[in-house]
């Protein structure tokens, strides 16, 4: 007993002999979760805690200690943890945009000799949704296709392989399907991408593959989402990627007169986006602008649970069957109205296996697929209206920063001297050389802190 607030009081006493510095705390809500008042609780982790709270309360904020820490369970701590002059500062962090994304892959491709054909830009725009972790193992996976290749140099084509090896697995070369599994197969991924491609509000298609993955799919569609809508989508848009969804099953039956196993995935994605629109967004016309469930644990992406009686729920699924019946429908007359169109894309496939949604494009317009020289073009009509513009240069992160309240001498770095001019700028109250944009916890004053979720 009393190890772990022994445990805090050695930290900060070392942190005080240090000082400036940080401390930084992962996982806080490994101790501190809301005390229990009912049974008792856990008087171990309660003595941490209750040793946390002292020591940021106790310590001279002229000392220069900033303390920080992170969780991806912000509604689980306790509340004295976010009391003012405690963790009062939040900031969260988010999936990287576009520009993000790019200078996460300049990072991570510092050591890796790249070939000159590599656009990490077109890299970062196939990678929407991607984390910092995503983006670094889509490059290591590139640097050891390459070395599998025999090369020296990482090609486009290993960085844009790489990202379909993390989402999908490695290719299945061993796995063999009959002709009747193939034809199938090929008539729901088309299926997809036929619908994706006619209706006005989806997102364009990539690629289109029917080699089985080691994921467990036998074959998907690969779909490029539009970066400013990654998070922010009109219902109009959410009902067409249900339909979207809905396309494989739909050409099964339309075109194959049965239906398979193989739509399931499609199945719950589209019926957890139509439950989303009726218990979370407000778009039914039964509930409006009615709140049925509330979020549980959403950096865990742990969904929602219902807030409702079990005879509203019970109206709810009628109102999310309805908004599946009806993207069904038009998933529906979208094959039949393009079944000769259907049929000159999935032979094509069937023939190469694997093709672009440039490709498809071809097909549907007469010309020969085989003059598509991007060898990962997509069904969109143009970079202009697809993506919006992206800065040539990303902005240079501060070097350091000195804070207003006193003088503090920030120390050599590598043998150089400090930096006089900068600490005669903070005792006349500027910021030395410090860009227009902070963030929070940056120039947070001692004793304030930032939960900053993870998103893994």
């Amino acid at each position: 007993m009393g190890v772990g607030a022994s445990r805090v009081r050695d930290l900060f006493a070392e942190a005080s002999k240090v000082a400036p510095c940080i401390i930084f705390i992962d996982e806080i809500d490994a101790i501190g979760k809301t005390r229990d008042t009912r049974f008792g609780g856990n008087d171990e982790r309660e003595q941490t805690l209750n040793q946390l709270l002292a020591e940021m309360d106790g310590f001279d904020p002229g000392k220069g200690i900033i303390v920080l820490a992170a969780t991806n369970r912000p509604e689980v701590l306790d509340q004295a943890l976010l009391r003012p002059g405690r963790f009062d500062r939040r900031i969260t962090i988010d999936r990287p945009n576009l520009a993000g994304r790019i200078a996460t892959l300049e990072v991570h491709t510092r050591n890796i000799k790249l070939g000159e054909d590599v656009d990490l830009k077109k890299v970062a725009l196939a990678t929407a949704g991607c984390v910092g972790a995503d983006l670094a193992n889509i490059v290591n996976e590139a640097a050891l296709r390459a070395v599998r290749k025999g090369r020296k140099l990482v090609t486009q084509e290993d960085m844009l392989a790489a990202f379909e090896f993390v989402i999908a697995g490695s290719e299945k070369k061993n796995s063999v399907l009959t002709e009747f599994e193939k034809k199938l197969v090929a008539y729901h991924e088309v299926g997809h991408a036929m619908v994706a491609y006619r209706q006005k509000n989806a997102e364009p298609v990539q690629k289109i593959t029917i080699v089985p993955h080691t994921e467990g799919s036998l074959g998907y569609t690969l779909l490029m989402p539009e970066e400013d809508k990654t998070n922010l989508r009109t219902r109009d848009e959410l009902m067409a990627k249900i339909a979207v969804s809905m396309g494989g099953r739909a050409a099964e039956e339309v075109i194959m007169h049965t239906m398979t196993n193989g739509a399931s995935q499609d199945i719950q994605e589209a019926t957890n986006i139509a439950r989303n629109m009726v218990a979370m967004y407000g778009m039914s016309d039964e509930f409006g602008m009615m709140a049925l469930g509330s979020v549980r644990s959403q950096y865990l992406d742990g969904g929602y649970g219902l807030d409702c009686a079990q005879e509203t729920a019970a109206v709810m699924d009628k109102a999310v069957k309805e908004i599946l019946e009806k993207c069904y429908a038009d998933a529906v007359k979208v094959i039949e109205e393009n079944i000769d169109d259907m049929h000159k894309v999935v032979a094509y496939l069937l023939e190469k296996e694997t093709i672009t949604g440039g490709e498809m494009v071809a097909i549907l317009e007469g010309r020969d697929p085989a003059t598509v020289e991007d060898a990962y073009a997509s069904t969109r009509r143009s970079d202009s209206d697809f993506r919006p513009s992206v800065p040539s240069t990303i902005e240079a992160p501060a070097r350091h920063i000195s804070m207003t309240s006193e003088k503090i001498e920030m120390p050599p770095l590598g043998g150089e001297a400090p930096d006089e001019s900068a600490a005669s700028d903070a005792e006349n109250g500027k910021d030395a050389e410090t860009p227009a944009e902070e963030t929070p916890a940056q120039d947070a004053p001692a004793g304030d802190g930032a939960e900053t979720p993870d998103h893994e």
